[in-house]
């Protein structure tokens, strides 16, 4: 039953050159391009990959190709195997 408890997990993307590019453009522009281009990419690897409405993309992270989502702990399995996919790691508050 654990399996399907939604929880929020961090997915760190693969080396991506293009992003390594808009990443360098310090310029207004260039951050609004980066973060448009990070936004759909993780959409779309969700999207490809899990069911839809079956998870909450909570935030996308520039500063490092990543993005935080609400899924279940067999959804982040899924998510492992993806391309482009780095790591998936459950997201732990420390206070």
């Amino acid at each position: 039953m654990d399996s399907l408890k939604s929880e929020s997990y961090v997915v760190f993307m693969s080396y991506d050159p293009e992003y390594e590019q808009l990443r360098n453009d310090r310029t207004e522009r260039g951050a609004y391009e980066l973060d448009l281009y990070l936004s759909r990419k993780h959409d779309e690897i969700l999207a490809t990959t899990l069911e839809p409405g079956s998870y909450m993309k909570v935030s996308s992270w520039v500063i490092v190709d990543a993005f935080e989502v609400e899924i279940t702990k067999d959804q982040a399995n899924v998510l492992r195997s993806a391309k482009g996919v780095r790591i998936v790691e459950k997201n732990e508050e420390v206070f």
